[in-house]
C-alpha cells in the first residue's frame, strides 16, 4: 500500500452447484492463497457460495440458509487475513430474494450489495427467482460464529472506505449491471469510489471474451478507476451453458491482468491508487460529490511495503508491440505534417527552411516537412535544407545531412560557418581556444540567424527541429536551437524520434535512402560543438546530461501523473533493473529536476507546434508553469534516498 500501490485479485475457485459447504471451503482456499500473496482486495463470482446454476433450487430454503451460515463461516476466517473479500450468495429479505455480493474482513460482514439489474432474456431467467436490488441501504441483522447479533447495511449505494489508505474506496455491481447504460459503477465512481469490484456469471460463447474486456476496459477508462471483475468457471452446470473464469484487472482502461479462461486461476494486478486520484484531479469535469444518500463503511489493512510485481514500463512513449508501434509512429507523423501543413496554408507560404545537421531531430523534421509538401502539392525543390559545418562537424554527420537531403529531393544549400563564428569571436573577445558555454552557443545563434534570414530572402518559414526531450532538460541555446516558426518536434520525445526515422527507414521502399537513415540512427546524439576527436565526436549529449531513456521516463510519470520523485525512483528501479543501477538512476533523476525548473524560461516562449500525446510541455497548453518556481521540494526528498 506504499506510494499508493495495492495488490488485488479476481478468482474464481472450482465449485460445486448447490454445495455451500464445499464451496466456502474453496474460497477459504483461494483467500489463503492471496493473503499469502499480498493481495488486500479480492473479489470473487456471482452467486460462487451457491453456484449461479441452481435453478429453482434457490426457492430452497435449506439452500438459502446454508448459504448465509458459509457466508457467516467465511468471514470468520477473514479474521486473521489482512484483506477485503467479495463474494456472491442469495440472499433473502421481506420475503423476496436478492442476488448479493457481501463484503467481509477481519471477521465481520461488512455489507450487502444486491444486483440491479435482472436479466431476463436468452439463457438468463433470474427474475424467476430475483427482485432488482434498491438503493437505499437498510440494516438487516445476521448472527456471527460466536452468536453475537450485528447489523449490516443492505443496498446497492454502499462505499468501503479504508483507513489507511483514503485512496482506498471501493464501490460493487454484480454482473449485468456493468453491461447497463445506467450502471451503479456511475454512481458509485461520481461517490469516490476509486475501485470497483464486480461478482459476475457471464457465459462463455464465441468472441464474447473480447466483447466483455472491452466493455471493462471501456467503464474502467470512463469511471478513471480500477475494475475487478471475477467471474464463473469450472463447477457450474453445464446443462445449457458453459462458464470460463475470465477474470479482468484493469485500470484506467489499461489492462494489469486477466485469466486465462477455462481453467479457475485468479488474476492478480498491482494497481496504482495515486494514478487514479492523479488522473480525477486534473480533469476538471470529473465532479466527486459527497452524496448523503451514500453509506460509507470503514475498514482496515496493515500498510506494507509491497514488492511489485506490476510491469512498468521502461519506454512509455513506446508502444512494445511492434503492430501497435507502427501505427502510433504513422499516426504521429500525420500529426506533425497536419500541424505545418495547416500553418504554410495559413502563412500562404510555399517555402520552407530547415536546418540539417545529420542528426534525428533535423531528420525527422526534414521528413515531416516533406510529407506537409507532399501534401499540399507543393514542388519539394521548395524546402531549402541547409547544413551549416562548423569546428564539431564530423564527415560522418556532414555526409549523412548532405545524403538525406539529396535522396528525399529537397534543395541543399551549404554554408560554412567558422569564418563567421572566428569574428563573432574577435567581436566579443572570445579566446576561440575556451571551449566554453559561449564557445557552443555562438555556433547555435549563428546558425539560427542564418535560418531567419535565409527563410526571408525566400519568404519561406524556419521549421523547428528540437524535441520534447530536449525541452524538458533545456537542452537547447536560447534564441539559437530553441527558436524556430513552427516547431514540429515540440512534443516528440526523444525516445519517439529514434522510432519515427526507423518506421520511415522500413516503409520509404526506397533502399539507399533507408541506408542513410540507418546510419543515422547509429550515430550518437551530439550538438557537435566542439572539434572531433580523431575524426569522431567528441561530445555525446548522454554523457553529459544522462541517457534520454531514463530522462523520458522522468518526464512522463512527472508530467502525466504529478508523482513523488521518490515513487519515479521506485518505479525507475523496477523498470530499468539489470540496466542502471540505483545510486545512477539517483543521479540522474536529480540532474532532471535540477533542469527541468532552471530551464522553465526556455520553455516559457516556445514556437508554436503540434501536441501530439498525452505530455506536451506548450506554454500555451499542458504547461503553465512560472519560470523562477523552486525545485526544493522534490531535490530534498531525493535527498532521503540511499547513494
Amino acid at each position: 500500500m506504499e506510494q499508493g500501490f495495492i495488490r488485488m485479485a479476481a478468482a474464481t475457485p472450482k465449485i460445486r452447484v448447490a454445495d455451500p459447504v464445499y464451496n466456502r471451503e474453496r474460497i477459504a482456499a483461494v483467500m489463503g492463497e492471496a493473503a499469502a500473496r499480498r493481495a488486500k482486495v479480492v473479489v470473487f463470482p456471482e452467486l460462487c457460495l451457491t453456484g449461479y446454476t441452481c435453478g429453482d433450487l434457490f426457492l430452497q430454503a435449506p439452500l438459502l440458509e446454508a448459504a448465509k451460515e458459509q457466508l457467516m463461516v467465511l468471514a470468520h476466517e477473514t479474521r486473521q487475513m489482512d484483506l477485503i473479500c467479495f463474494v456472491g450468495l442469495p440472499w433473502e429479505h421481506n420475503g423476496k430474494l436478492y442476488n448479493v455480493m457481501a463484503a467481509v474482513s477481519r471477521g465481520r460482514v461488512l455489507g450487502l450489495i444486491p444486483k440491479t439489474f435482472i436479466p431476463n432474456y436468452s439463457e438468463f431467467y433470474e427474475a424467476r427467482y430475483f427482485r432488482p436490488g434498491h438503493r437505499k441501504p437498510v440494516d438487516v441483522w445476521v448472527r456471527d460464529m460466536d452468536g453475537q447479533e450485528q447489523t449490516v447495511p443492505f443496498g446497492t449505494d454502499i462505499l468501503f472506505v479504508c483507513r489507511q489508505l483514503p485512496g482506498l474506496v471501493i464501490g460493487g455491481e454484480v454482473c449485468e449491471d456493468v453491461w447497463m447504460p445506467d450502471s451503479p459503477s456511475i454512481r458509485h465512481a461520481l461517490a469516490g469510489a476509486t475501485v470497483i469490484v464486480n461478482a459476475s456469471a457471464s457465459d462463455e460463447t464465441t468472441g464474447k471474451d473480447q466483447y466483455r474486456r472491452s466493455l471493462v476496459e471501456g467503464q474502467s477508462a470512463k469511471l478513471v478507476c480500477v475494475y475487478l471483475y471475477a467471474s464463473a468457471g469450472e463447477g457450474e452446470s453445464t446443462t445449457d451453458l458453459v462458464f470460463s473464469g475470465h477474470n479482468l484487472i484493469v485500470e484506467n482502461g489499461t489492462l494489469l491482468a486477466q485469466s486465462a479462461r477455462f481453467v479457475n486461476e485468479t488474476a492478480y494486478g498491482d494497481a496504482d491508487l495515486e494514478r487514479i486520484q492523479s488522473e480525477r484531479r486534473r480533469m476538471t469535469c470529473f465532479e466527486v460529490s459527497q452524496d448523503p444518500e451514500y453509506r460509507r463503511i470503514f475498514f482496515d489493512l496493515e500498510p506494507e511495503h509491497l514488492e511489485l510485481e506490476r510491469f512498468i514500463d521502461p519506454a512509455p512513449f513506446v508502444p512494445d508491440n511492434q503492430k501497435d508501434r507502427e501505427k502510433r509512429c504513422e499516426e504521429i507523423l500525420a500529426l506533425q505534417a497536419m500541424g505545418l501543413k495547416k500553418r504554410l496554408e495559413h502563412t500562404n507560404c510555399r517555402s520552407a527552411v530547415v536546418g540539417i545537421s545529420g542528426g534525428l531531430d533535423s531528420t525527422l523534421a526534414l521528413l515531416v516537412t516533406v510529407r506537409a509538401f507532399d501534401m499540399l502539392e507543393i514542388p519539394r525543390q521548395n524546402i531549402l535544407a541547409i547544413t551549416m559545418p562548423c569546428f564539431g562537424t564530423t564527415d560522418r554527420t556532414y555526409g549523412n545531412a548532405c545524403a538525406l537531403v539529396k535522396r528525399l529531393g529537397a534543395a541543399l544549400k551549404e554554408i560554412r560557418i567558422q569564418e563567421a563564428v572566428t569574428v563573432h569571436f574577435k567581436d566579443i573577445g572570445q579566446d576561440q581556444e575556451k571551449h566554453d558555454v559561449t564557445y557552443e552557443n555562438s555556433q547555435a545563434r549563428e546558425r539560427t540567424q542564418i535560418l531567419m534570414d535565409v527563410a526571408n530572402q525566400h519568404n519561406g518559414m524556419v521549421v523547428g527541429t528540437g524535441d520534447l526531450s530536449e525541452l524538458a532538460l533545456g537542452w537547447a541555446t536560447y534564441n539559437g536551437d530553441h527558436m524556430s516558426m513552427y516547431g514540429v518536434n515540440a512534443s516528440v520525445p526523444k525516445t519517439l524520434v529514434r522510432h519515427l526515422v526507423r518506421y520511415y527507414s522500413d516503409t520509404c521502399q526506397d533502399q539507399t535512402l533507408s541506408e542513410v537513415l540507418l546510419d543515422i540512427l547509429d550515430t550518437p546524439v551530439s550538438p557537435e560543438l566542439l572539434p572531433p576527436e580523431n575524426g569522431v565526436i567528441a561530445q555525446k549529449t548522454e554523457d553529459l546530461v544522462g541517457p534520454y531513456e531514463l530522462h523520458d521516463f522522468f518526464l512522463y510519470h512527472m508530467m502525466r501523473f504529478g508523482y513523488h520523485p521518490q515513487k519515479i525512483y521506485r518505479m525507475a528501479e523496477k523498470a530499468f533493473h539489470g540496466v542502471y543501477d540505483g545510486k545512477t538512476i539517483i543521479k540522474w533523476l536529480k540532474v532532471f529536476y535540477r533542469r527541468f525548473f532552471s530551464q522553465q524560461f526556455k520553455r516559457s516562449c516556445l514556437p508554436d507546434g503540434p501536441k501530439v500525446g498525452s505530455v506536451a510541455l506548450s506554454p500555451r497548453g499542458d504547461l503553465r508553469m512560472p519560470s523562477d518556481a523552486c525545485s526544493r521540494l522534490w531535490l530534498e526528498e531525493l535527498e532521503e534516498l540511499p547513494g
